[in-house]
């Protein structure tokens, strides 16, 4: 999973970025409302921290903008201010969540993981599709009840098309996803790792779970066998 972190105290930020880094998010973070605008528009993410009192767009105008665009980014704002007015003023914006400073990690984590499970149509931490189920707390897969190892970037692909069913996504969209914005990033690889996943979901070819749509990217859609 991939989180955008919206946050100018500096230490806050680092303190965010790391606890979700241990926790096995992948993180961006950025300082500014200008900078966190263009890499919400430009990257995949599957949730974005947004503090309200951002630098050069405030946080409020950077949740209008997305909502404007119909950007359906989960969100959970940040604020330091007690007024009940800032909370329902960011919601209004278009946030899905918020948290008032100073909080615990432990309640972040616990709102960051129910809004990604509402957002992705689940209930628990437990994704199945068909024979397909993949526990994202533990990082566990099974398909027909058979446990299958996956390396890490098999692991986040897996759950990006688990999370995002009968979607299209580009190549490049994928690419954005798993590396960051200092990786060096060949398609050749992403395709051999496409085609690794595909043998250990569907050894027997029966479901098809990754279609390729040429000229526009992927889709995960279970076929009845």
């Amino acid at each position: 999973m991939k989180i955008l972190i919206l946050e100018d105290d500096q230490a806050l930020q680092r303190q965010l970025a790391d606890t979700l880094l241990a926790e096995n998010y992948e993180v961006d973070t950025r300082s500014d409302g200008d900078d966190g605008l263009f890499m919400a528009r430009e990257y995949e993410y599957d949730l974005a921290i947004i503090d309200i009192g951002l630098p050069k767009i405030s946080g409020i105008d950077v949740i209008k903008s997305l909502r404007a665009e119909n950007n359906t980014l989960p969100i959970l704002i940040l604020t330091a201010r007690s007024s009940w007015k800032d909370k329902v003023h960011g919601l209004k914006a278009g946030a899905d969540d918020y948290l008032v400073k100073p909080f615990e990690i432990e309640e972040l984590l616990a709102r960051l993981e129910a809004l990604l499970r509402r957002a992705s149509g689940y209930s628990s931490h437990v994704i199945q599709q068909g024979p397909i189920k993949l526990d994202t707390q533990t990082q566990e897969l099974w398909v027909d009840d058979l446990e299958v190892d996956l390396t890490a970037f098999e692991y986040k692909l897996l759950e990006y098309f688990l999370r995002h069913p009968k979607r299209i996504v580009s190549k490049s969209a994928l690419m954005d996803y798993l590396y960051d914005e200092e990786s060096d990033r060949d398609v050749n690889v992403l395709e051999v790792l496409i085609g690794r996943l595909r043998r250990k979901l569907d050894p027997d070819n029966h479901i098809k779970p990754i279609e390729t749509l040429r000229g526009r990217g992927y889709r995960f859609a279970i076929k009845a066998s």
